[in-house]
Order: structure tokens, then C-alpha cells, then sequence
């Protein structure tokens, strides 16, 4: 991938992937082969400030979690009402740095 594509890519997205990995993003998509970069352009990202207001409004239902693809915790928290609120308060403070994972974790298939 070129590097102003990858600039470009980092400009628009960075803020979705764990502030740590940024470097190992930018190393990562220097090596993309022109195939799957259509396919990594048109990928939608989680928003991490959509997760958060999901555990906000929706935590105790589990919501966030089915959100980001971790249905059989989603289901517990469901189930116990996220804990009685506890595991619902804690998720509040984790929910954005979990979404910003699942997106590096998504990008890191592509390789």
C-alpha cells in the first residue's frame, strides 16, 4: 500500500484502533497487497463512542457486548442484569478501549 494511502487511512480511522498499535497499523498495511486493500477501504469500523453510549443506555441488557460480537457474554449480562449494575459500571469505563481491540483485531485478519 502507498504510503499516502496509508496516511490517509491513519488520518480517517486512527482514532478506532488502540493508540498503542498505531505504528504496528501503519508497518502492517505497508505490506497490503493491492488486493485486499479495496477490501480494507471499504470495511466498517466500530465506533468506539457508539459503544460506550450503547453501555450507557443499553448496558444492562447486554447490548454492548452483543454489539461487538461477544454474544455469550452478552447473554449472561442479559440474564443477570449486568450483574446488578456492577459489571454494567464497569463496562462503561472498558467498552471503548474493547471496541478499539475489535477493530485492530478485524484489521489484523486482513494480513
Amino acid at each position: 500500500m502507498e504510503k499516502e494511502k496509508i496516511n490517509q487511512f491513519i488520518m480517517i480511522n486512527g482514532k478506532l484502533f488502540p493508540e498503542m498499535m498505531i505504528g504496528e497499523v501503519k508497518q502492517k498495511l505497508e505490506s497490503l497487497d493491492e488486493s485486499k486493500e479495496t477490501m480494507l477501504m471499504s470495511t466498517e469500523w466500530k465506533n468506539p463512542t457508539v459503544a460506550f453510549l450503547f453501555a450507557f443506555f443499553l448496558g444492562n441488557l447486554g447490548v454492548d457486548r452483543f454489539w461487538l460480537g461477544q454474544t455469550g457474554l452478552g447473554v449472561v449480562k442479559l440474564l443477570t442484569c449486568g450483574a446488578a449494575g456492577i459489571w454494567s459500571l464497569i463496562d462503561l469505563f472498558t467498552v471503548m478501549g474493547r471496541a478499539k481491540t475489535y477493530n485492530y483485531n478485524k484489521l489484523m485478519m486482513y494480513f
